[in-house]
């Protein structure tokens, strides 16, 4: 085979369509609707490029409409684990041997066919079956999927033309190996983008793959395995099954040639799966690769120097796009008792003006949480704030799930700055804010780092130069993605790399080289030209 030296095409970034009305995209994207809810579809597994079918169908409901159908997918078992697993193991050989060129044209193939013939079908299989109305989902399914896509690619393409120096006589090599065996991909239901960049990020650098999405976000998950498939990727790089966590974690955390694992979800989850991997260290033949992206209790810390009409926006576009269900929204707010009155009336005028429905009405700002047991969840700590003394709802606090999971945006005005809502995550359409004394600036930053584990993402609004110089280092790790007068959330791939510290993963910057690195062993090659013949160096003569 003929090696030769490529440059891959320069990533950039997705341009947004906007689906204004009058545009052909609004128009394409409503067809394409309607289409996948006049019809209902069987979605089966995916292991070895093959469809595989159970049996054991679950039906698949839109969040905001329950009665209605969109399909049904095939549920997975053991059986299917190790057959998956097998797979990826089978696969292994040839797909190391396949040239890094080979594979990024595999990827920018996906990439390309998500921008264009498969761009309206995915946002609809998102929007539908996850509850995301058009813009987010236009931002998320479609523009960051192909943007990690197409990122990733160049950053392979650096890693391995990063080579060390060489003396004379002497060539010194790097080859970025895949990790000896299998990784396991999983993978949360509320960002498509995330789902596609867990399994082949890895996938890309070498590695084969077994993949286990969140039930709620199979029906999107099972379009990017047809791109995969139409892309050309080889039968069993990636497999794809619908199994329960507990069946695929004891299939996979027990097994010898389990390399590592991409994650994204709770953070209980995450720590009992790395306990889980602890406790079964000697039995891998490598150690585990753990990289995760866990939970957050992300924050905006306000100053009296700030624009309070860009402090109301931003939490509510921070605090309630997508309902809430972003790693990364907003949860909690500072803001100080000078400013609260502009900021609060603001506010009030946006949230009146904030239609909550179904997805398929362009107008709705508001959706459907994802499930019955977020529903129930949220409507727990709700209910518990109408009754606290240390807590008061002065905006929404209604939810109702007769036709769908609909939790109104809702926020919390705490009194005490520990209360639950305040430290625990939510994962809703609910913020809380504590007011603060302009002159307790500092001891308000000191308490807003020490009152959650988490640490993913914060913003700081202040016009003072000085004050976020200040800010910026006492919350230097209360936050892996910092922002400087914006909303805490829409971190852009090749722009902001995104991850978080504390109890909300391993920062391993999900849409950089860093996080590639992380499925790679590195292999250092010498070879030398001219090898000596005898043992002695000149220091040894008389």
């Amino acid at each position: 085979m003929i090696e030769n030296l490529y440059q891959v095409p320069k990533a950039e970034n997705e341009p947004i369509n906007s689906y204004a009305p009058g545009t052909k995209e609004r128009e394409l994207l409503q067809k394409a609707i309607e289409k996948a809810r006049s019809r209902e579809i069987e979605i089966p597994m995916y292991i070895n490029g093959k469809e595989v079918k159970s049996g054991n169908l679950v039906e698949i409901h839109p969040p905001h409409d329950l009665k209605h159908c969109l399909g049904r997918y095939h549920k997975g078992d053991a059986s299917h684990v190790k057959m998956a697993i097998e797979a990826a193991l089978n696969a292994k050989a040839d797909w190391v041997k396949m040239p890094w060129k080979a594979k990024a044209a595999i990827f920018q193939k996906a990439a390309s066919l998500l921008a264009g013939p498969y761009r309206d079908r995915m946002n609809a299989a998102t929007m539908l079956a996850q509850s995301k109305n058009a813009f987010q989902s236009e931002i998320d399914a479609a523009c960051e999927t192909i943007d990690f896509w197409r990122y990733n690619v160049q950053f392979m393409s650096e890693i391995h033309a990063q080579q060390p120096r060489s003396s004379e006589h002497v060539w010194n090599r790097l080859e970025q190996r895949p990790l000896e065996g299998f990784v396991f991909a999983l993978t949360p239901f509320n960002f498509t983008s995330i789902a596609a960049n867990l399994p082949t990020a890895p996938a890309m650098m070498g590695n084969t793959v077994v993949w286990k999405p969140s039930n709620t976000q199979v029906y999107s998950a099972s379009i990017l395995m047809e791109i995969f498939i139409e892309a050309g990727l080889p039968d069993g790089v990636i497999n794809l099954m619908y199994v329960s966590g507990p069946v695929a974690g004891k299939e996979i955390f027990s097994h010898p040639d389990f390399a590592g694992i991409h994650y994204t979800g709770s953070t209980e989850v995450f720590q009992s799966i790395w306990k889980e991997i602890g406790n079964n260290i000697s039995r891998f033949k490598t150690y585990p690769r753990i990289v995760g992206e866990t939970g957050g209790k992300d924050f905006v810390m306000v100053h009296e120097s700030s624009n309070p009409a860009q402090v109301a926006t931003a939490l509510t576009r921070g605090a309630f796009e997508y309902q809430g269900q972003k790693c990364s929204a907003a949860s909690r707010a500072y803001i100080p008792d000078t400013l609260w009155p502009e900021i609060n009336k603001i506010m009030g005028e946006q949230l009146k003006s904030i239609k909550m429905g179904g997805v398929e009405d362009f107008s709705n700002f508001v959706n459907a949480v994802i499930d019955e047991a977020t529903f129930d969840k949220l409507a727990t700590y709700i209910d518990n704030a109408k009754k606290d003394k240390d807590a008061e709802i002065i905006y929404g606090g209604a939810y109702d799930k007769t036709k769908g999971y609909f939790i109104e945006p809702t926020i919390i005005l705490a009194k005490d700055p520990k209360y639950v809502t305040m430290v625990e995550e939510l994962f809703g359409p609910v913020l809380t804010i504590y007011i603060y004394s302009p002159d307790k600036f500092e001891e308000t930053l000191d308490l807003l780092d020490k009152t959650s584990p988490y640490a993913l993402t914060g913003s700081i609004f202040a016009k003072s130069r000085e004050v976020i110089e200040l800010a910026s280092d006492k919350l230097s790790n209360a936050a892996g993605n910092f922002y400087i007068n914006d909303k805490p959330t829409g971190a852009v791939v090749g722009h902001q790399p995104f991850g978080g510290s504390r109890a909300s993963g391993t920062n391993d910057k999900a849409g950089s080289a860093l996080n590639l690195y992380r499925w790679i062993s590195p292999r250092t090659i010498k070879e030398t030209f001219l090898t000596p013949e005898d043992y002695r160096y000149p220091f040894l003569e008389e």
